[in-house]
């Protein structure tokens, strides 16, 4: 079984802290981004990324975008990344955001502007075009040697980060496909409560043991779990103490699993990754879910979740496991 990590704390006093500290919260290192940390909120701190806007007319929604957030948690003071290469988008970009964050009473400590491995200076009216940069290299900073030490996995972009959802074993998701055909035709034969003991069941044993769903129990379990009273079964299982071995569990069923029935594992995924404080993880795993259903109500959930930057420490753990049971 694994242990729960304790967060390490992160100092960062120069630029290039602040940049190595980027791919260490992200969990990847951003490209044609915004990034913006936040610190000393009486709230858990949170950062975020948006894609930088390519057209200056998205610059409104993307301040509104980070704003929301911002206002929500009283953040106090803030650092501002622009990751690009168009000098004259990531100036406007930065400078629009610091603006609308001043006028809410935010202190601005940083503004930076990173591309082809140097950072540009831009609090303070400072022109990089003007300026060479300086070369930095997050890779050999000592919070990348932490990251090794906390077991993160950095990737090189977000895109990497999505492709480890996807499976590359196609024997594997036929065999997850045939056992969801084999389990759909003795569905109806199935007592709900009985179901919903199995489930309990089956899951805590694998979170317990650290290992995977066989084909036959993932073909069994997305049947159930299309019915959402069986899935809140397996949702109440989830706390902070145990989430990130949910994230493996649920990873490994998602890259198994044929695209159109991705939705649910997809979904508790993107809840289990919330939740372990990944949230880079955990918006990769709902826009999955959201190409087969946006509406569905555990993905609008999520994503206002997400869209707040609410903290884990905002979810209230299940006390009790859903009625059915209890005549199980």
């Amino acid at each position: 079984m694994k242990s729960p990590t304790v967060p390490t704390t992160l100092t960062a006093r120069a630029p290039e802290d602040l940049l190595a500290m980027v791919p260490y919260v992200l969990g990847f290192r951003p490209e044609q981004s915004m990034v913006m940390l936040t610190f000393g909120a009486d709230q858990p701190t949170f950062h975020a990324r948006v894609d930088l806007p390519t057209d200056l007319d998205e610059i409104a929604d993307m301040v509104e975008c980070l704003l929301d957030p911002v206002r929500r948690h009283r953040v106090p003071r803030a650092v501002l990344i622009a990751y690009g290469g168009d000098v004259f988008t990531c100036r406007a970009a930065l400078e629009a955001l610091a603006e609308a964050l001043i006028d809410d009473g935010v202190d601005v400590v940083e503004m930076l502007r990173v591309h082809d491995g140097r950072w540009f200076p831009m609090l303070g009216g400072a022109h990089d075009e003007l300026r060479d940069g300086v070369v930095y290299d997050a890779r050999s900073h000592p919070f990348a040697a932490q990251a090794v030490l906390d077991g993160k996995v950095t990737l090189s972009s977000r895109e990497e980060l999505a492709d480890t959802l996807v499976g590359s074993d196609p024997a594997a998701v036929e065999a997850v496909e045939d056992a969801v055909l084999r389990s759909a035709r003795r569905v109806a034969d199935r007592v709900p409560a009985a179901e919903a003991r199995w489930l309990q069941e089956v899951v805590v044993t694998h979170i317990d043991e650290g290992t995977t769903f066989t084909a036959a129990q993932a073909g069994r379990l997305l049947v159930a779990c299309e019915d959402r009273a069986l899935r809140d079964v397996v949702w109440g299982l989830m706390s902070r103490e145990t989430a990130e071995r949910h994230v493996d569990l649920w990873r490994d069923l998602v890259r198994r699993t044929p695209d159109e029935l991705q939705l649910v594992p997809a979904a508790l995924l993107a809840f289990a990754a919330w939740l372990s404080g990944s949230g880079a993880l955990a918006w990769c795993a709902l826009d999955r879910a959201a190409l087969i259903d946006p509406d569905y109500p555990m993905v609008r959930l999520l994503g206002q979740a997400l869209e707040q930057a609410l903290p884990p420490s905002s979810w209230e753990p299940v006390t009790g496991l859903p009625e059915l049971l209890d005549g199980a």
